[in-house]
Parts: structure tokens; C-alpha cells; sequence
């Protein structure tokens, strides 16, 4: 707990952290120490095998859309997080202790919820498992990675991810062209743009070191927390 004020004086500003994994930390009597409101732009959060039983505890998270709550022992309550993460769109509660239909209804007040995993809870026993959920929770679009018609879920951070690259290639390719076609005449307003570039590349340097503390902070936040 010491070692936790110290990097709550270092790092006081909680709120550029955007993602935030704490698996394997140990809980404390169903909280995890730190774990405020002051995350605001929070958006994913993963407490894989931190021992809780309860979500009761979780702070308003607002901007959160996935939550990571595999393999601890959950077993209800779950009517609390249409109000501390009212946008949540992915809820992974596989290998906790979730036996019947009734524990989950409560979901049905998230309204955003697309993805629900259930892996490894006995719920999952009960005949027509899948059809009785998408019943029950009729905005969701997969059940444990498979839609209504066991179509797999695609890989989103993998299509993001390719999506980046090729608006960067597009990019590249309009600036190529753009320096085919420049005139002679333009040599003026290049010099101009040059030195709007090196004042734009000041301000990226000055997001990257943002960004790099941002990252620290997640990295000395788990750490502390399991110390």
C-alpha cells in the first residue's frame, strides 16, 4: 500500500490512461485498491484472476466499453453495471460462478452490449444454452465469439489495426502526388510548409511523451498493485 501512495503522488493525473490490465493482482475484500473514478477515459479494463465475487465495488466508468472478468467467482450482482459502465459493449465473464439464466438477465439494461462471453460457467450446461440467451439479451450479437448463426466473431483490434495501415498508404500516396505536381513558382510556400511541419512534429513529439506516460503509468500502476 505504501509503494501504491507513492505512485499515486507520481502519477496524481489518472485520466489520459485509456486501458488499464490488472490480472493476477489480489483484490481486498472485493475491491482493488486504486481502482477509482478518476479513470475517466477509461475505456478497457481487465481483472482477470484477481479473486472477486462481486462487481458491486467497480467505480462509474462511463467511457468503458470492455471488461475483462474471466476466472474469478462471480456469482450475481450483475444489475450494478448498467449503472457504473453504461456503455459496455464487451463483457467477458467466462470461468465464473454463473449457474443460471436469472444471473445474467440483468444485462438486458445494457443496451450496448454486443459481446458476451460465459466460457467454462455452468450456465453454459443448460439445454439450449445459446438460443435462451440471444432471447434473453436481444442486443447481443455474439455469445461466447459466435453470433445466432455460429458465425465467428471477427478479430475488431486485427481489422482496426489493417484499417490504420491503409488510410497510411493512402496517405503517403496523396503526398507523392502532390510533390509530382508542385511547381517550379511554389518553392516559397514549400519552405513555409516545412517549417509548419517542424512545428507540427514539435507538438507530435510533445503527444508522444504524453502517450509514453501514459504507458508508464499503466505499467507502474499493475506492478504496484501486485507488490
Amino acid at each position: 500500500f505504501h509503494m501504491f501512495n507513492n505512485f499515486s503522488f507520481e502519477f496524481s493525473n489518472l485520466t489520459y490512461v485509456k486501458e488499464l490490465v490488472l490480472d493476477n493482482c489480489r483484490s481486498n475484500e472485493g475491491k482493488i485498491e486504486g481502482l477509482t473514478d478518476e479513470f475517466e477515459e477509461l475505456e478497457f479494463l481487465s481483472t482477470i484472476n484477481v479473486g472477486l465475487t462481486t462487481v458491486a465495488h467497480l467505480p462509474k466508468l462511463n467511457k468503458l466499453k470492455k471488461l475483462e472478468l474471466s476466472d474469478n467467482r462471480i456469482s450475481g450482482g450483475l444489475e450494478v453495471l448498467a449503472e457504473k459502465c453504461p456503455n459496455l459493449t464487451h463483457l467477458n465473464l467466462s470461468g465464473n460462478k454463473i449457474k443460471d439464466l436469472s444471473t445474467i438477465e440483468p444485462l438486458k439494461e445494457l443496451g450496448t452490449l454486443k459481446s458476451l462471453d460465459l466460457f467454462n460457467c455452468e450456465v453454459t450446461n443448460l439445454n439450449e444454452y445459446r438460443d435462451n440467451v440471444f432471447k434473453l439479451l436481444p442486443q447481443l450479437t455474439y455469445l461466447d465469439g459466435y453470433d445466432k448463426d455460429d458465425k465467428e466473431a471477427p478479430d475488431s483490434d486485427a481489422e482496426v489495426y489493417a484499417e490504420g495501415l491503409d488510410d497510411d498508404e493512402e496517405d503517403e500516396d496523396d503526398e507523392e502526388e502532390y510533390d509530382e505536381d508542385a511547381a517550379p513558382g511554389d518553392e516559397e510556400e514549400e519552405e513555409g510548409e516545412e517549417d509548419e511541419e517542424e512545428n507540427e512534429e514539435e507538438e507530435e513529439d510533445d503527444l508522444s511523451g504524453e502517450v509514453g506516460r501514459e504507458r508508464l503509468m499503466r505499467f507502474a500502476f499493475c506492478n504496484c498493485l501486485k507488490c
